[in-house]
């Protein structure tokens, strides 16, 4: 798919925009360091099937410079969650993440795995209900992938990432196979995606770093002085553009029990609560002119209220790929710091 971007309200235009063509070989400049990165690394495409999906599904893989030379060794593994309306792709192909790894592996940063997977339009929870899988291949969005691989059965895409996603990863490479060795990150729907991910598998997931995350996706923003908003859907319904809403009313449902049951600041106080030796790290960066600054300040002062722990950061910057490319260094050096643990 082409699709790269997360849109809420006055939200809606600026992440709609940032939906980006993909003309073949297409990438994106990122600063690097002066000394050459190293050549031994390798950026791969995988695919495997998923139970939790019921299709295959694709994955990109970067292994770092010294995991052909050294067969003995293991690793910590990074995954990294694409936005709304993007693919496996987006973080290589437009987020230069590979030569971002490369030249920081060569500064000296612990080396970890880094896994990129195709995630679709599915916001990396299970949906509210199951939808229209017959109609979804019949008129999947025009510029989507196939539609035996974008169109599921069985859309629990909460467990094909914590689950499917992790025990392949963990049976076809030298992984370090246990939480405190195992993070997860994100820009957009994929911020969403890592940061929910954590809070729900803390099993699986010891840290979470999040670009631009939809945090707070039931937020109000003319409810902006509260944590915890009024729910309106018919508003929520109002700031999305159609075809965004078109994939949320499916996804978190049309009730406020299907949204506040996919909220991450109500699964940090419900861990909290149950499991607070399991609280993942946490860690939060969005731009100053991002429309979904809001909703990530409203889950910065929750967790403060909370008494959780959060690294946060607001950078200049919008909800677009020259952000994230810019920042993508600060969450994978803050992931290789949280899981070099021994």
């Amino acid at each position: 798919m082409l699709r790269d971007c997360v849109a809420f309200g006055a939200v809606a235009a600026a992440l709609v925009a940032c939906a980006t063509p993909r003309p073949p070989g297409a990438s994106s400049p990122i600063p690097r360091s002066p000394s050459p990165p190293p050549t031994e690394s390798r950026a791969t495409s995988h695919d495997f099937w998923s139970q939790a999906l019921g299709t295959r599904k694709r994955f990109l893989v970067w292994l770092p410079p010294s995991y052909e030379a050294e067969r003995g060794r293991r690793y910590p593994v990074a995954i990294y969650l694409h936005g709304a309306f993007g693919d496996e792709t987006n973080w290589t192909r437009l987020g230069a993440l590979a030569g971002t790894l490369d030249s920081l592996a060569a500064a000296g940063m612990p080396e970890l795995i880094v896994v990129m997977p195709d995630g679709d339009d599915g916001w990396y929870t299970t949906w509210n209900w199951l939808g229209d899988y017959a109609a979804c291949r019949r008129n999947r969005p025009g510029d989507a992938e196939p539609a035996a691989t974008y169109c599921v059965p069985w859309p629990h895409y909460d467990d094909y990432i914590a689950r499917d996603l992790v025990a392949h990863v963990d049976r076809t490479f030298r992984t370090i196979a246990d939480r405190r060795h195992r993070g997860i990150a994100g820009l957009s729907m994929g911020g969403y995606g890592a940061v929910t991910l954590a809070l729900s598998y803390p099993d699986v997931f010891g840290a979470a770093a999040s670009h631009s995350g939809a945090l707070a996706p039931a937020f109000q923003r003319r409810a902006a002085s509260t944590v915890r908003p009024s729910f309106d859907l018919d508003s929520l319904e109002a700031a999305y553009p159609e075809a965004l809403w078109a994939q949320l009313r499916v996804v978190f449902g049309r009730d406020s029990v299907g949204w506040f049951a996919r909220d991450p600041l109500r699964k940090a106080q419900q861990l909290a609560q149950t499991r607070p030796l399991q609280m993942p790290a946490l860690y939060v960066d969005c731009g100053s002119e991002d429309p979904l600054l809001a909703q990530n300040r409203i889950f910065r002062d929750g967790l403060r209220a909370l008494g959780i722990d959060l690294a946060y950061v607001e950078y200049p910057g919008a909800h677009e790929w020259e952000y994230w490319r810019r920042h993508a260094a600060q969450s994978a050096r803050w992931l290789a710091q949280q899981l070099s643990v021994r």
